[in-house]
């Protein structure tokens, strides 16, 4: 099988991912085989490459939006069958045993594991799927549409949930790219009021185009809100965010990796009961709620595709902003 390979740990703009011949892997036991059919990137791929997140396994083939079919299944494979069309998270495995797992809080298991980063990834013709982590792809989504949903979707899906904005509120979504972009749908959805903040023109008209009320600057949100998600890895928009709010406000802080934020006044920023919520990873039945919600709701990512030999450019135009939506490798 081809597959794009990281060796070594380095900036994207040096095209680290190398095209290489591999031998498909087989499933082991409760693991299923699946030919993909296309992986969508995700900036959290740019944090395994260049480093931001220490490495766990090299050579590695990232990637963890991934969509394909069943082609075999390990002993013991029962809830999937073959031929069916499944998508495969960032989260590859949680113990099951531990006070989180035990508490519907897996996503905050100590022994989680991570597809992509701990195990070979989606940048590959084929990849392996414990079967336990694997969704079913609903019948309205298309392979392109779905692979989106699988990060870009859980995770601002989870995010969304710890923003507790109320009914026919007012959410910011600071940082209009491909988790936003889905999350902005859904939020209409539900009724709420969307604020854009991006410095971007491209990302700020397709926010107005998906429904949101405003698009524009951190520097010149209109209103206040009742809650807001930073999508964008940038520590300094926290306080800028938190002085947005309203009384008693949420800001939930949905990257897996920021830079430092900034020294922060009480008053200024916290008081009030204003709320700061982190989001870590996702648990399946937030995949589940979010992949069933996006069908119901008609949301349409925007992509750009890419071909599987492109992965370097794919990653090298999200890191620059060049990416309205999200990008696609498709195989």
């Amino acid at each position: 099988m081809k597959a794009m390979a990281l060796r070594e740990i380095s900036p994207i703009s040096s095209s680290p991912l190398i095209l290489e011949k591999r031998e498909i892997p087989a499933p082991k036991e409760n693991e299923l085989l699946i030919r993909v059919s296309c992986c969508a990137v995700c900036r959290t791929d740019l944090h395994v490459i260049e480093g931001d997140l220490p490495p766990k396994q090299l050579p590695l083939i990232p990637g963890h939006q991934i969509v394909g079919i069943v082609e075999k299944r390990g002993e013991h494979c029962a809830r999937i069958n073959l031929g069916d069309r499944v998508g495969a998270a960032w989260l590859r495995h949680t113990c099951g045993e531990c006070e989180f797992c035990r508490s519907n809080r897996e996503n905050l298991c100590p022994n989680q594991q991570f597809t992509g980063y701990h195990a070979d990834g989606g940048y590959a013709e084929y990849a392996i799927v414990p079967e336990d982590f694997a969704y079913p792809i609903p019948t309205p989504l298309s392979d392109e549409q779905a692979a989106p949903l699988l990060c870009a979707g859980i995770i601002g899906y989870r995010s969304l949930k710890r923003a507790e904005c109320p009914p026919n509120g007012k959410i910011g979504l600071y940082g209009f790219g491909s988790s936003a972009h889905i999350i902005c749908q859904i939020a209409r959805h539900r009724g709420l009021e969307v604020y854009a903040i991006s410095r971007t023109p491209d990302h700020q008209a397709l926010a107005l185009k998906l429904g949101a009320t405003w698009a524009g600057p951190a520097n010149a949100v209109p209103v206040p809100l009742d809650s807001a998600i930073i999508f964008a890895p940038v520590g300094e928009l926290v306080p800028v965010a938190l002085r947005q709010l309203k009384r008693g406000g949420t800001l939930a802080l949905a990257g897996i990796h920021m830079s430092d934020i900034p020294s922060m006044s009480y008053e200024d920023h916290l008081f009030y009961e204003k709320n700061i919520h982190s989001v870590t990873a996702n648990t399946r039945q937030d995949g589940l709620e979010l992949l069933q919600e996006a069908a119901d709701a008609s949301v349409k990512a925007e992509i750009k595709i890419y071909s599987l030999d492109q992965a370097n450019q794919a990653l090298q135009d999200l890191k620059s902003d060049k990416i309205n939506g999200t990008g696609l490798l498709t195989c």
